[in-house]
């Protein structure tokens, strides 16, 4: 059952729970990936409610996903974070782990951040490096999983914003983290990936893979949302000399990476509210 601007109609009972609980409407929404929820601690008169009180997210249960509502400001714009997501591998379809996104646009976000930990790809990459997206893969796509009445999007409709790539680019220069645009890989996880895949992987022209994210930003797009993401790089695949990733340790590396997303978040924030981001002139051909 489909509520306002295509919205189902639970997003906005949740929305409006969300709101008589304390929580506030804002115009930027930001998914904090896997060790990234922290960030929230940095809003400005930050109010945190669990997603329980929406009766209607799914509780992540992976690590390093706290599972709460963030609402506060940022440069004095009214932001709204997602503190961790679900994913497939927890059992959750697309229409489930979508839901996050439409009590955001319920609360009345038109701009979206998306934050993840991938694994790295391409040679000279490093841990810590941040990778904003401007295009993705999307090798975990189940037909049915979607929420009913999806829309299919047109062949070569940009899903990533381009002046958003550019700004998140210059930001997280700017905070002094190393950053380049490229290709995102959704696998459904929940293993890592093997040698032969990261050959394939690469073959296919990704730069970075992960197990979250696009059906967050398909969603988005088909609510009309305007998109940034970015992936915070924390593990470097060699197919030829593989070593051992855990879920602590990629916690731990995106954790690190922080200001950088702290850079981009503030850049956002700020270009919403209609200022000019700091460190904002970054050349094409430094991408």
């Amino acid at each position: 059952m489909e509520g306002t601007d295509g919205l189902r109609a639970e997003a906005v009972a949740a929305a409006a729970r969300v709101l008589a609980a304390g929580g506030r409407r804002g115009r930027l929404g930001i998914v904090l990936g896997t060790g990234l929820g922290g960030l929230v601690e940095r809003f400005d008169d930050v109010v945190c409610l669990p997603v329980d009180v929406t009766g209607w997210l799914a509780a992540s249960t992976a690590t390093g996903h706290a599972g709460r509502i963030a609402c506060g400001r940022v440069t004095g714009c009214p932001v709204i974070a997602l503190q961790g997501r679900v994913h497939a591998y927890e059992g959750f379809d697309d229409a489930t782990i979508t839901r996050g996104i439409e009590v955001l646009v319920a609360l009345g976000v038109r701009t979206l951040l998306v934050t993840n930990a991938s694994g790295g790809l391409r040679p000279g990459m490093t841990g810590g490096e941040l990778l904003v997206l401007d295009d993705h893969l999307d090798l975990g796509a189940r037909p049915g999983t979607a929420p009913a009445g999806a829309r299919v999007g047109r062949a070569g409709e940009e899903i990533y914003r381009a002046d958003f790539v550019e700004i998140a680019l210059a930001a997280a220069r700017h905070a002094g983290a190393r950053a380049r645009a490229g290709v995102y890989a959704r696998l459904l996880g929940p293993s890592y990936e093997t040698r032969a895949e990261y050959r394939m992987l690469l073959r296919l022209g990704a730069d970075a893979v992960g197990m979250s994210t696009v059906p967050e930003v398909l969603a988005a797009r088909r609510l009309g949302v305007d998109v940034a993401a970015v992936s915070v790089i924390t593990n470097v695949a060699n197919p030829d000399a593989p070593d051992q990733t855990d879920a602590e340790e990629v916690c731990r590396l995106a954790a690190g990476a922080a200001d950088g997303i702290w850079g981009v978040i503030r850049a956002l924030a700020t270009a919403v509210a209609g200022g000019e981001p700091e460190g904002s002139k970054t050349k094409m051909e430094d991408r």
